[in-house]
């Protein structure tokens, strides 16, 4: 771990750490850093989901559950699972069940789940397919699965534009408002390296589900994945 970052290479002791100590102020800082888009990312994710009253929803990497929260408002029941145990206990206050779960080794048993998601969150996994296939393992066929990650902006002067504010503007602008403005230069980095939205879409057909495609968000910056488990 370089100083309070994470390395690319995402060892899961080291990325829990990370977020362990950018929890107090992991919402405010997201909401600056995105100009507030956050927010609307994840109404849409919800929607994605096309969540009933009776389903049960596995928000995983939910870090303080404030998009456990936003799934809450469908009337499903959900649970939020975070490996970062400093970022469960930010969202204490946040009324909904929380579970220390590894993305790699879910604590739940095979086909548990009606729905699942993970925002933000699949990027900082070190094995992606792993991670693919274990949110699969636990889902009940026919179970949907979406996926909310930063993506490649689609207009390319835009995209230009963007890269240069991701490697300087940001860590400018979360040494201001972060407890731990270092990982957001590890945000940076993991974001330029991920794959774009063709490249995330073949892994999820990789891992056994089907009916993939995607919605872009803010002209790419976000894309919001979504499939079927067979």
């Amino acid at each position: 771990m370089s100083g309070d970052r994470a390395g690319l290479d995402k060892k899961p002791s080291e990325v829990a750490e990370m977020f362990d100590g950018v929890a107090k102020r992991y919402d405010i800082t997201n909401t600056v850093l995105s100009f507030g888009q956050d927010r609307l990312w994840r109404r849409n994710t919800r929607k994605a989901l096309h969540l009933r009253p009776r389903d049960v929803v596995l928000d995983l990497a939910a870090g303080t559950a404030v998009s456990t929260e936003e799934l809450r408002t469908s009337g499903a029941t959900c649970i939020a699972a975070d490996f970062s145990l400093g970022m469960l206990r930010a969202g204490a206050r946040r009324n909904v069940d929380k579970v220390a779960a590894d993305a790699l080794h879910l604590p739940f048993a095979n086909e548990s789940f009606d729905a699942a998601t993970i925002s933000f969150g699949l990027r900082n996994v070190n094995d992606v397919d792993l991670g693919l296939r274990e949110l699969r393992r636990v889902l009940k066929p026919g179970g949907r699965l979406v996926i909310c990650e930063f993506s490649t902006p689609t207009w390319r002067p835009f995209r230009t534009v963007y890269m240069e504010y991701l490697m300087k503007a940001l860590p400018a602008v979360a040494t201001r408002v972060s407890s731990n403005p270092a990982a957001y230069v590890y945000l940076a980095e993991s974001i330029r390296e991920w794959p774009n939205q063709e490249g995330l879409a073949a892994k999820l057909r990789d891992a056994g589900f089907v009916d993939v495609g995607w919605t872009n968000q803010t002209g790419g910056i976000a894309a919001i994945h979504h499939g079927v488990r067979t």
